[in-house]
């Protein structure tokens, strides 16, 4: 990576503690990049930031629409959930109409972020399995499509069909030929490509509702699932489900090690961070601070607040400090 730029500070009463050093780029139609901050070719593993990118096979080969799936399956299809029972009770669902089980999902067992979800588990003598996993939804649209194909059931190694679909939309949406891929938490492969290339990915699905095509259709669908269903691709008091309710038709998704991209169809901009340290909670705060300079999240609103502005609470409930964007980002 190049040259980070400071984006996020952590303040204590008025010191700044900690700063978060990153990268961010605006991308326009036609794959133009409008704003940038530090290195926008930098390349980087999207992780799963790009799961709508990852999805755009399930609905182009025909896949879902043949297994019945509706808009709440697209949205569960883009999620990184917390495990509660709404995404859980989905996904057993999907995977019992396609005459599937927990067994034949490739992700791996995750104890339940949601902690109603958890305490029930430890409750009734449960253990976490894969259908916890918050890449679950992802991996049911896997099988769908591989069930679709018609082939073999090891849908996660990189050379199996459905990562080969995965890849050609990957290079295609993003402009880029990718330079590799990391075996992501879930098992499946993760294609890295430049900051700018997931910013133009995303400008794709921003626009993809004034053009017409197979893959084009399919990004709007996705899009329109997932802001229709915020619930679906995070969970309760995540930043992707309360930021996604605060705003109008804007989706939204976060990934592992502090990656972040927005899809503002309104305006047909694609925005794409990743913060160097890992760390979510700048990520949280740098994605709402240029949703909000873009005009297309309410930035004195309670929930950009929340993470523009976040307070520092110790444990007996004292505000001590805060998270911010540090002065001068995104202006």
């Amino acid at each position: 990576m190049g040259k980070a730029q400071l984006l996020v500070e952590v303040t204590r009463d008025n010191r700044v503690e900690s700063r978060h050093m990153g990268h961010a780029v605006v991308v326009g139609r036609g794959g133009t990049v409008q704003r940038a901050w530090g290195d926008p070719a930098a390349v980087i593993y999207p992780r799963s930031s790009c799961k709508m990118v990852q999805a755009l096979p399930l609905i182009e080969s025909g896949a879902a629409d043949a297994a019945g799936l509706e808009q709440r399956h697209l949205a569960l299809a883009c999620a990184s959930h917390n495990g509660a029972a709404i995404h859980t009770d989905l996904v057993t669902e999907w995977l019992g109409g396609l005459d599937l089980g927990e067994d034949d999902l490739r992700c791996g067992p995750q104890e339940p972020a949601d902690i109603p979800a958890r305490d029930d588990l430890i409750r009734s003598g449960g253990t976490p399995c894969q259908i916890h996993n918050n890449c679950s939804g992802k991996h049911s649209g896997f099988l769908t499509l591989n069930r679709h194909m018609g082939a073999g059931p090891d849908y996660e190694k990189p050379d199996h069909p459905v990562q080969l679909a995965v890849r050609e939309a990957f290079e295609d949406v993003t402009g880029e030929d990718s330079p590799g891929y990391g075996i992501d938490g879930c098992s499946a492969p993760n294609f890295a490509t430049s900051l700018t290339g997931l910013g133009r990915a995303m400008a794709f699905f921003a626009d993809a509702h004034n053009h017409t095509g197979v893959r084009a259709h399919a990004a709007a669908r996705l899009v329109e699932a997932m802001h229709t269903h915020p619930d679906l691709v995070a969970g309760e008091g995540r930043a992707c489900t309360t930021l996604m309710r605060a705003m109008n038709g804007v989706a939204i998704k976060t990934g592992a090690e502090a990656v972040f991209v927005g899809i503002l169809p309104e305006l047909g901009l694609g925005i794409a961070l990743k913060i160097e340290d890992g760390g979510t909670r700048a990520a949280e705060c740098a994605i709402a601070a240029i949703l909000a300079d873009l005009g297309v999240l309410d930035g004195n609103g309670t929930a950009a607040r929340h993470y523009l502005d976040a307070p520092l609470l110790n444990r007996r409930g004292l505000d001590c400090g805060r998270v911010q964007a540090a002065p001068g980002f995104p202006g």
